[in-house]
């Protein structure tokens, strides 16, 4: 008996739902992978950007808003994509910074990588990332892959609201 294959092709979300001003953010320093990337996420109009970054480090200082990325604007990608072996900060330090993290640890995160070392994907979800995935080395295969995580991630995932962050009430101090 043969394996059947099923596409689901899902009507774009309108509304409430589909942020069309959200964003990807793709950590990956292998140039080839990142216009793959970009390319497949870029024909459905998942997000309206991914923004590249090339290293952990630059990761970081984007979540964070700081170096260069000081004046980005506010808010959070809808998903963060992020390869596993890269030169600085590696992607397991950037998730263990990501879930560690209170203000972004509701972000999704998505291992995007060649690795297929158990040790790597055990460490991946024990720091708690949202989906490892292996990059496929076929070419169509890379392009379907990457169209399904932006599908899943930035239409059919619903995220958590924006939460107001409010200011802990400071102590009074008691007249003696």
């Amino acid at each position: 008996m043969r394996a059947r294959r099923f596409i689901f092709r899902y009507p774009p979300k309108t509304g409430a739902n589909m942020d069309k001003t959200g964003y990807i953010l793709l950590a990956d320093d292998n140039a080839t992978d990142v216009e793959m990337a970009r390319r497949a996420l870029a024909v459905n109009q998942f997000a309206s950007e991914v923004v590249v970054v090339e290293d952990g480090e630059e990761a970081l200082d984007y979540l964070y808003r700081r170096g260069k990325f000081h004046a980005r604007r506010p808010g959070n990608p809808l998903v963060v994509l992020l390869d596993l072996k890269m030169p600085k900060v590696d992607g397991l330090e950037v998730l263990r910074r990501i879930k560690g993290d209170a203000e972004l640890r509701t972000i999704p995160a998505v291992m995007f990588t060649s690795s297929v070392q158990s040790a790597d994907v055990m460490e991946s979800y024990r720091l708690g990332v949202n989906a490892y995935v292996v990059k496929p080395v076929d070419f169509q295969q890379f392009i379907q892959t990457i169209q399904a995580i932006g599908l899943f991630w930035t239409a059919t995932n619903e995220p958590p609201p924006e939460r107001v962050l409010e200011r802990a009430p400071q102590p009074v101090a008691l007249a003696s």
